[in-house]
């Protein structure tokens, strides 16, 4: 499983990874999770408001920090 967070590095990007980082942890599941920071990419996505969390080259959520057990649904 991929999971990216898409954003600049601000302090929600980082919240955001943490609670990423705490579902994929709680559900005992294996996932690279990885940071993109260029924005050319970001865009390609579509993403027009960061932070955004995109699994398997979906995005899941953007403009927002999804809860721990929000994420959790996600990744079910």
């Amino acid at each position: 499983m991929k999971i990216e967070i898409l954003g600049a590095g601000c302090p929600k990007c980082k919240e955001l990874e943490g609670n990423a980082r705490k579902a994929v942890s709680e559900l005992n599941i294996k996932a690279d999770i990885l940071k993109v920071t260029d924005m050319g990419k970001i865009i390609e996505y579509g993403v027009m408001s960061t932070p955004a969390l995109a699994i398997n080259g979906k995005v899941k959520s953007s403009g927002r920090i999804p809860g721990v057990e929000e994420i959790k649904k996600m990744l079910k």
